[in-house]
């Protein structure tokens, strides 16, 4: 195995082109100094210098001369970033998040995380909860946020805030469904959201692995109805829209409406779309973080679950009012 020692004594004696001088700037015998040299050519089985005066390089030693430089630097180079690593002014951090959710929770956390550790590369992988999972487990991601529980083996994870999912029901589809008797059902929906009432509503839902489509058909069974779903889509906001504009009923999460946020102020100005709860115990949850206890976890990990947890507590207390 190369010795670093033996490579920077070898580049002393190339550079100095003397056995004596190179050992007096090393302050070293010249004989430490030839016993290191005797080493390295021991190692690589071949001559390095001809034993010329001045001493001169091999082509085998004008060889190793370059890549012992490169080798040199490169180790210098590890060592000032690993203390960098362990002085955190620098590293990485790879987020896993839904496609949907990103856009409301990361920007109450990264402008905070990012002004606090500026040298912490930050990297976003977006799927859906089944991709998600699969990637924390693989280590593809040193976290995931979503909703509580995080399926699989071995993953620790830390509660961030309450979440729940509203039923978004537009007054012109219950006029289809009950013409004349739209108040009526309003009314039943607020008091027990009871989804057989909607057995031939048209639904608008996310793709399949998405733990608010899986959420929307647990309801469904439970209510053992089968409603139509006239769209699939992976955008939670495009199901938002077309809800709005009356095409069908869809569920969305409530901490995506702020009043701050621009679909408030749209649904405020939107008449006839009706927000309902729903009694149903997986429709009232928990959004955490995900991470694999198994796996060695960075201060980056460790200090963005701590800004996430105060950045988040304070959105839920202003969002679930």
């Amino acid at each position: 195995m190369i010795n670093f020692l033996n490579l920077e004594y070898f580049l002393m004696a190339a550079e100095e082109s003397s056995i004596t001088k190179a050992a007096r700037r090393l302050n070293i015998s010249q004989q430490s100094l030839s016993s290191h040299i005797a080493n390295l050519e021991k190692e690589f089985d071949i001559a390095l210098f001809n034993r010329t005066s001045p001493l001169t390089l091999t082509y085998a030693g004008q060889m190793l001369e370059k890549h012992a430089r490169e080798i040199l630097h490169l180790r210098d180079e590890t060592y000032r970033e690993l203390a960098d690593i362990k002085d955190f002014s620098k590293g990485r951090l790879t987020i896993g998040m839904s496609h949907t959710r990103g856009r409301r929770v990361l920007p109450e956390i990264l402008p905070v995380y990012r002004e606090q550790f500026p040298n912490i590369e930050l990297r976003l992988r977006e799927g859906n909860t089944r991709e998600l999972d699969a990637e924390l487990l693989h280590g593809d991601v040193d976290l995931i946020i979503g909703m509580l529980p995080i399926k699989g083996e071995d993953i620790e994870t830390v509660p961030l805030c309450e979440e729940e999912i509203l039923l978004v029901v537009p007054d012109v589809l219950l006029e289809k469904l009950y013409p004349g008797q739209v108040p009526q059902i309003r009314a039943r929906l607020e008091d027990s959201s009871d989804l057989t009432l909607l057995a031939d509503c048209p639904f608008l839902l996310i793709n399949t692995g998405n733990r608010v489509r899986t959420l929307a058909e647990e309801m469904f069974a439970d209510a053992q109805i089968t409603p139509p779903v006239v769209l699939e889509t992976e955008n939670i906001e495009t199901v938002l829209a077309l809800s709005i504009k009356g095409m069908g009923a869809t569920f969305y999460p409530k901490m995506f409406m702020t009043e701050n946020d621009e679909w408030r102020r749209s649904l405020a100005q939107t008449a006839g779309l009706g927000l309902y709860h729903l009694n149903h115990p997986k429709a009232h949850g928990v959004l955490g973080i995900g991470y694999h206890k198994g796996h060695y976890m960075s201060r980056a990990t460790q200090e963005f679950i701590r800004i996430a947890g105060e950045q988040l507590q304070k959105y839920s207390r202003a969002s679930l009012t």
